[in-house]
C-alpha cells in the first residue's frame, strides 16, 4: 500500500464539509451533515448499501447534484460560488465513469472517446491527436473503429474511463464503475484505474457496495448508512478495528468471521480443570508472518487448535485470519491473548 502523507491544507484535492440534501419536502435526507476530505494522489472509497447516499454525495463533487446546504470545495475552489461559466470550466477537471458505461452506440470506441471534447468546441485534429493518446493507456488500440455492440462489458467500461479522461482531468469520480462486471474483469478495470492514477497522478473517488473493491484499490474508506458517514480512515484500519456495526458487517464479508456452523461441537472437550475459548485472530503489520501460535503455545502452556484461517491482502498489506480454538488455564489464556494484542494482533471471541 502506498503511504499516505500527513495531510496539509494543500494536500486536499476535495473537500465536502457539512452537506446535506433532501429531495422532496419533508421526505428523507438523502445527505446529512456529511463531511470528509479527500487528498491528492489518493484512491478515496466510499462504500454503502443501496440507499446509503453514496452516488448523491459523488454527484456532488461536480455539482450534478447541488446540496442544499454545506460546501464543496474542489482542487481549491469553491464550486458553489462560481458561475455557470467557471463551473462549466472545473468541471473540466473532473472526470466521471458510471456503471452503466453511457456510450452512443451509433459511435465508434474513438468517437465516444471524443465526444466530451466534440462539446466543449475542441478542433478535429486536437480531438483526433487526444483520442490516439487514450487508446494504449486504456488497451483499446485494436477497437479504435468497433461500435459499442462489438465490446465485451470490460471493453465498453474502458472506453468510459478514457471519456472520463479525454479533458485531462486531475480528479476521477467513479460511481460503481465496475458493479456491472463479473470478478475477473473487475479485477482488471480496478487494476486499470490505480495504474492510471500512479501514471496520470489522478485523485480517485470510488463509489461502490462491495468491500471486496475497496480492499482490493482504496487507500482510505469512508463508510455511510442513512445519507451518514459513520466511520472512515485508513483501509487497512477500517477492516481490522471497524467501529461501527454496519462496518463490521461489510468487512466480515470480505475477510470471514466466525468458523463454520457445528465446528465448536466437533472440538475437544477441555480436560478438567482447564478452560476452552474459540477466538478469531488477525495478523498483520510486522508481526503477520511470526510464528505467534507456537510462540504462545510453549511460553504460557496452553494448547492452540487451528479450527479454520486464509491468508490474504488489505490494500496490499498481507494479513493472515485464523479460528483457534484455545484450551488451557485460564489465567494462562488470557496472558496468552494480552501478549498477542500487545503484538498488534487483533483478538475476538467468536461462535462456531
Amino acid at each position: 500500500m502506498r503511504d499516505i502523507p500527513t495531510l496539509q491544507a494543500d494536500d486536499t484535492a476535495i473537500r465536502l464539509a457539512g452537506l446535506s440534501k433532501r429531495f422532496a419536502a419533508g421526505g428523507t435526507l438523502a445527505l446529512s451533515d456529511v463531511s470528509l476530505e479527500v487528498r491528492s494522489g489518493e484512491i478515496f472509497g466510499i462504500v454503502g448499501r443501496s440507499g446509503a447516499g453514496k452516488s448523491t454525495l459523488v454527484r456532488t463533487v461536480n455539482l450534478l447534484e447541488r446540496p442544499d446546504t454545506g460546501a464543496v470545495t474542489v482542487l481549491g475552489q469553491d464550486l458553489l460560488g462560481l458561475d455557470p461559466e467557471a463551473l462549466r470550466a472545473a468541471r473540466r477537471g473532473i472526470g466521471m465513469v458510471f456503471q452503466h458505461f453511457n456510450l452512443h452506440h451509433r459511435r465508434t470506441v474513438a468517437e465516444n472517446i471524443a465526444f466530451p471534447l466534440e462539446i466543449a468546441g475542441i478542433p478535429r485534429a486536437e480531438r483526433v491527436a487526444r483520442v490516439a493518446e487514450l487508446l494504449p493507456l486504456v488497451g483499446l488500440e485494436a477497437k479504435r473503429d468497433a461500435y459499442p455492440a462489438q465490446l465485451s462489458g470490460g471493453q465498453k467500461q474502458r472506453v468510459g474511463i478514457a471519456r472520463a479522461l479525454a479533458s485531462r482531468p486531475r480528479i476521477l469520480l467513479c460511481d460503481e464503475a465496475t458493479s456491472a462486471l463479473d470478478p475477473e474483469t473487475t479485477a482488471e478495470i480496478l487494476a486499470l484505474i490505480r495504474d492510471l492514477r500512479d501514471r496520470l497522478q489522478l485523485t480517485v473517488l470510488l463509489i461502490t457496495h462491495e468491500m471486496a473493491v475497496v480492499k482490493s484499490i482504496c487507500d482510505r474508506v469512508a463508510v455511510m448508512e442513512a445519507g451518514r458517514v459513520i466511520e472512515q480512515g485508513p483501509v487497512l484500519e477500517v477492516f481490522t478495528r471497524p467501529r461501527q456495526e454496519t462496518t463490521r458487517r461489510f468487512v466480515a464479508e470480505v475477510i470471514g468471521h466466525g468458523v463454520p456452523a457445528g465446528t465448536l461441537a466437533r472440538l475437544p472437550a477441555p480436560r478438567p480443570g482447564e478452560a476452552r475459548r474459540l477466538v478469531q485472530v488477525l495478523f498483520l503489520g510486522p508481526h503477520s508472518t511470526r510464528a505467534v501460535i507456537s510462540e504462545a503455545s510453549r511460553d504460557f502452556g496452553i494448547n492452540l487448535d487451528i479450527a479454520a484461517g486464509r491468508i490474504d491482502s488489505i490494500a496490499g498489506e498481507p494479513f493472515g485470519v485464523m479460528a483457534l480454538a484455545a484450551y488451557g488455564p485460564a489465567e494462562a489464556l488470557e496472558a496468552a491473548f494480552a501478549w498477542m494484542r500487545a503484538l498488534g494482533l487483533v483478538i475476538e471471541e467468536i461462535a462456531a
